[in-house]
């Protein structure tokens, strides 16, 4: 499923609110992830925006694979609702994250 640690989708989300979509934290960290981390990622947020449903995140991850040519983090950072798609992703493919949250 998700190629990208609860753990680190909720270090996003928390990167996002503190600073901004567009902060050089979020970015940076973004920027610091593997390939398929960031095609998850995109994927996860596009699930979360419903440009795809939960049953059809194969389908978005190949597509963000596909369609990424743009650096991951500068296409995330012009989304200004970036951390609650993330969260309605996670949401909607039935991850919990009140572990990950607890570490925060």
């Amino acid at each position: 499923m998700l190629d990208i640690s609860t753990g680190k989708v909720v270090r996003i989300i928390f990167l996002s609110r503190e600073y901004g979509p567009e902060s050089g934290q979020l970015s940076d960290y973004i920027s610091g992830l593997n390939i398929d981390e960031q095609i998850s990622l995109v994927a996860l947020m596009w699930v979360g925006r419903e440009t795809y449903s939960a049953d059809e995140f194969a389908e978005a991850l190949e597509t963000a694979r596909v369609e990424a040519t743009a650096p991951t983090e500068k296409y995330l950072s012009g989304i200004p609702s970036l951390a609650e798609y993330l969260e309605s992703g996670l949401d909607a493919l039935g991850i919990d994250v009140t572990d990950a949250e607890d570490h925060m």
